[in-house]
């Protein structure tokens, strides 16, 4: 279902923090400053018009947000900063109070108008209910950290969509400075989760040591179908079910006990194999090339980095699973060993030793990007925390990332309907021609 409406934005202003904060200058760790995270990510919040925010200062969603969006700048001050890059391509963070782009808006549509087309990506207008404000996303330095629009709705909802500069915080991170925004919002005095930054814990050491091989990082050529014409990409999202989801485990344990390997699949696992070999599919890679699935495997969990409780910023490393794309297509058990190949490197990844390797990588080799040869990167944002993000009009209908990429998808945590069972949703952007595969292949592997 298809839908069009207006939005009426007001001129973007920067929004600083609302008292004196520091001036002075912080560097990035070095897992963070690598070449893939050096983008602008979107998110989007949809909430529904039952306010609680007349008692934290207002019934206007725009004005709630933007006083305790300045509020929440004192102690996440770096976020009102800018980036630039010293030697070495080392990105650091000049604390200059500037602000974070803020933008007001009206749009002629009722959320239950937005629900009936479907409230997954690709969101109708998404590029109005986040306008690229002109010059707020010129690469990623000496820019705004944050583009933030809360867009009011008829039926006197709102949506909250937020551009973030992905170096600066992963999703884990932003939610937390959102949260932190809300409970502002709501009238407390300040956040509960006081922040850290804290970024020289995942520096390189000295001298730098890599002890893994990194595959994710091999310098692979991109091949003719990693990088298909972009005008003719659509995007879709696929949602699973706990049926859906359960189905595709009882067929991962049924082949793990004919190839007698162990121990059950986890939800992710199953999922990320699921996908990785449907899209490998549907893109018709040829059988002897390689493919990646690259996982963005959280380390905030690993006792031995010692991450402090606050940590905002980004605490992922990026394992690679690696198989031909025959392989991957097989019959008999191939799903399985997707699957055995997605634990495995999620497995290795979440270890210090892991991660500090990682950093020394970066460190040696200058920051480099990801293989980009027939590379898709899978993104688990369902424990985020993107659905208790709550401006005084309680929580949203829908919280997560905008849409996907072609070599990158989400994971996402959603409901079916007010008050309906949880479950997961997938957005992937392929090819026309490859996405009708793509959900034939769905649709067979669940049968």
């Amino acid at each position: 279902m298809t839908l069009d409406f207006a939005v009426r934005r007001r001129r973007p202003e920067l929004v600083g923090p609302a008292r004196q904060t520091p001036r002075e200058t912080k560097r990035l760790s070095d897992i963070e400053d690598q070449l893939g995270l050096r983008w602008h990510v979107p998110f989007v919040l949809f909430y529904r018009g039952r306010g609680r925010g007349a008692a934290a200062g207002g019934d206007d969603p725009a004005a709630v947000v933007r006083r305790a969006l300045g509020e929440a700048l004192v102690p996440y001050y770096p976020l009102a900063g800018r980036l630039r890059e010293v030697e070495g391509r080392k990105l650091v963070v000049d604390c200059t109070g500037e602000g974070v782009v803020f933008v007001e808006a009206d749009a002629d549509v009722r959320l239950a108008e937005l629900e009936a087309a479907g409230l997954m990506p690709p969101f109708p207008c998404m590029d109005q209910l986040l306008f690229d404000v002109d010059g707020s996303a010129a690469g990623v330095l000496n820019s705004p950290l944050l583009l933030i629009q809360v867009t009011r709705l008829r039926c006197g909802g709102f949506v909250f969509a937020l551009r973030l500069n992905h170096t600066m915080c992963d999703a884990a991170g932003i939610v937390q400075f959102m949260r932190a925004v809300g409970e502002l919002a709501r009238g407390l005095p300040e956040p509960t989760i006081a922040p850290v930054w804290c970024r020289e814990v995942l520096d390189a050491r000295s001298p730098p040591r890599p002890s893994f091989p990194h595959h994710e990082y091999d310098p692979v050529p991109p091949s003719p179908s990693s990088f298909p014409p972009p005008a003719d990409m659509v995007m879709r999202t696929f949602t699973f079910g706990p049926d859906h989801v359960a189905a595709i485990k009882k067929g991962l344990s049924s082949l793990a006990q004919l190839g007698g390997r162990k121990g059950k699949a986890t939800t992710f696992e199953a999922l990320a194999a699921f996908i990785w070999r449907a899209r490998t599919a549907a893109l018709e890679i040829p059988a002897d090339e390689d493919t990646r699935l690259v996982i963005a495997a959280s380390v905030r969990g690993v006792r031995d980095l010692a991450l402090p409780a606050g940590y905002y910023g980004n605490a992922c490393v990026y394992p690679a699973a690696v198989a031909t794309a025959g392989a991957l297509r097989g019959g008999g058990g191939a799903l399985g060993d997707a699957a055995e190949l997605v634990r495995e490197a999620k497995r290795t990844a979440v270890s210090a030793e892991y991660v500090r390797s990682t950093a020394d990588l970066m460190a040696l080799r200058e920051r480099p990007f990801m293989a980009m040869g027939n590379m898709f990167i899978v993104s688990d944002n369902r424990h985020a925390g993107f659905l208790h993000v709550d401006f005084g009009w309680g929580e949203p209908v829908y919280g997560g990332p905008a849409g996907a990429l072609f070599v990158l998808s989400f994971i996402v945590a959603v409901r079916n309907g007010d008050g309906g069972e949880d479950a997961i949703a997938v957005p992937i952007e392929l090819p026309r021609t490859a996405m009708e595969r793509f959900a034939s292949e769905v649709k067979m592997l669940l049968c």
